[in-house]
C-alpha cells in the first residue's frame, strides 16, 4: 500500500481535488426556493425563478452547477412569507392611544433586485417590518377608533397594503395582504372613557333612528289616508247612490253589532238614519221594528 501511495501519490491527490471540485460545482435547488448565482458580487443567473400559476414539478428546480470558489449561491424562499410588526401605540384622530399589532404576507418576485438592494432575505424582512410600522402608524393616525370596528376597516387595510407594496417593490417583494391582529385601548381610565363615549354615541344614534322611523310612519299613514279619501271621492262621484248605501251599511254594522244580544230598537219609519229600509229587518240578534 505504501508503494502504491508513493508511486501514485500525485495522481491520487489530483483525482481527489477533481472530485471535490466537481462536487462543489453541483448544487441542488428545492421546489420551494429560488437561487441567485452571484459572481464577483454581481447576479448572473436565477435558478427556479418564481412565476405566477406555475405548476408544481414543472419549474427549474433540481440539479444545477456553479464555478467552485468563484460563484456564490443566494437561496430565496419562493413561498408566501410573513413579517410581523412590533406592537406599538398609535394616536387616532379622536385622540385615543391604541395598542396595535399587525402583520403582512409577502413573497419575493424579483430575486435579482432583492440581492442588489438588500442582499439577503433577512434584510428584506427587517426592512419590511420597519416600513409596515411606519405605514400603519401613518394610516391609522388618520382614522378614528370607531372606524376600525366598522366596515371602513376594510378600506384602511387596502390602503396600508397598497402603500407597503409600493415600497416593497424596491426590494423585489410583492405584498399580498396586511392584517391587524389587534387594536386595543390601553387598560385603565382611557378604556373606560372610550366605552362610555361609544355608549353615549350609540344611544344618540338609536334616538335619531327612532325619530326618523316615527316621522316616516306618519308620512306613510297620511299618504295612505289621503289615497283612501281620493278613492272614496272617486267612488262617490261615479255612483253617489251606491256610495251612500255602502256608507249606511257600514254605519248600521258598527251601531247594531256592538249592541248586546236580544236588544230591540223602536224607531219611526220616517227616521232619517234608517232611510235605507222601509220594512222590518233583523241584524244578528238585534231586531229592528217599524211602527206606523
Amino acid at each position: 500500500m505504501e508503494t502504491v501511495w508513493d508511486n501514485y501519490k500525485t495522481a491520487i491527490i489530483a483525482v481527489i481535488v477533481v472530485l471535490a471540485a466537481l462536487l462543489s460545482s453541483i448544487i441542488v435547488i428545492d421546489e420551494t426556493e429560488q437561487a441567485v448565482i452571484i459572481r464577483t458580487g454581481e447576479p448572473v443567473t436565477v435558478v427556479n425563478r418564481f412565476r405566477p400559476d406555475q405548476e408544481f414539478g414543472e419549474t427549474g428546480a433540481g440539479i444545477w452547477y456553479r464555478i467552485p470558489f468563484w460563484d456564490r449561491v443566494e437561496r430565496i424562499d419562493k413561498r408566501v412569507l410573513n413579517v410581523d410588526m412590533e406592537r406599538q401605540q398609535v394616536l387616532s384622530t379622536d385622540q385615543l392611544r391604541l395598542n396595535v399589532d399587525a402583520y403582512a404576507r409577502y413573497r419575493i418576485i424579483d430575486p435579482v433586485r432583492m440581492v442588489r438592494s438588500a442582499g439577503t432575505l433577512t434584510t428584506v424582512d427587517t426592512q419590511l417590518g420597519q416600513i409596515l410600522s411606519s405605514v400603519v402608524r401613518q394610516e391609522l393616525g388618520r382614522r378614528s377608533f370607531a372606524s376600525l370596528l366598522a366596515a371602513e376597516r376594510g378600506s384602511t387595510m387596502q390602503n396600508i397594503r397598497r402603500l407597503l407594496d409600493t415600497q416593497a417593490r424596491q426590494y423585489g417583494a410583492q405584498v399580498i395582504d396586511v392584517r391587524i391582529k389587534s387594536a386595543d385601548l390601553p387598560d385603565g381610565t382611557p378604556l373606560d372613557s372610550a366605552f362610555e363615549r361609544m355608549k353615549t354615541a350609540r344611544g344618540q344614534e338609536a334616538t335619531t333612528i327612532l325619530a326618523e322611523g316615527q316621522k316616516d310612519a306618519q308620512i306613510i299613514r297620511a299618504e295612505a289616508e289621503a289615497e283612501a279619501s281620493r278613492i272614496y271621492a272617486a267612488a262617490f262621484n261615479k255612483d253617489p247612490e251606491f256610495y251612500d248605501f255602502y256608507r249606511a251599511m257600514q254605519s248600521y254594522d258598527v251601531t247594531f253589532a256592538k249592541d248586546g244580544a236580544g236588544s230591540s230598537f223602536i224607531l219611526s219609519p220616517d227616521n232619517a238614519y234608517l232611510r235605507q229600509f222601509r220594512n222590518g229587518i233583523i241584524h244578528g240578534n238585534v231586531r229592528i221594528s217599524f211602527f206606523n
